[in-house]
């Protein structure tokens, strides 16, 4: 679990806050909505899909979103080995509340 400084103002630990340390930053959200959106992908068609995301970026946003549950790491033992990427069942449980977020959102700036 995710410790965080931050405090509610019932003095309970925030799970807000706890899942935006796992989605949160620049590139995650876009991660996630590529391999959702894509299916399985391979880590090239990924990076080609990020716009201006370094390999080392990628590289350690995958890793944080494969330690958090939210996305698997399948290697393929074929020659050249085959590694792709995808959502597990705990960010496709996700999707829809982000969707909600994004519904949201959208209402706020038509106010």
């Amino acid at each position: 679990m995710i410790e965080c400084n931050y405090e509610c103002p019932c003095m309970e630990k925030c799970p807000l806050n706890n899942v935006m340390e796992l989605i949160g930053g620049k590139w995650k959200m876009q991660i996630i909505c590529a391999l959702n959106n894509g299916g399985p992908t391979r880590y090239n068609r990924l990076k080609a899909r990020m716009d201006g995301i370094s390999n080392t970026v990628l590289a350690k946003s995958l890793k944080e979103l494969e330690e958090a549950g939210l996305v698997v790491r399948k290697e393929y033992l074929e020659v050249p080995v085959r590694v792709e990427y995808e959502t597990t069942e705990a960010c496709d449980r996700l999707i829809p509340v982000l969707d909600s977020l994004g519904a949201w959102y959208e209402s706020y700036l038509s106010n």
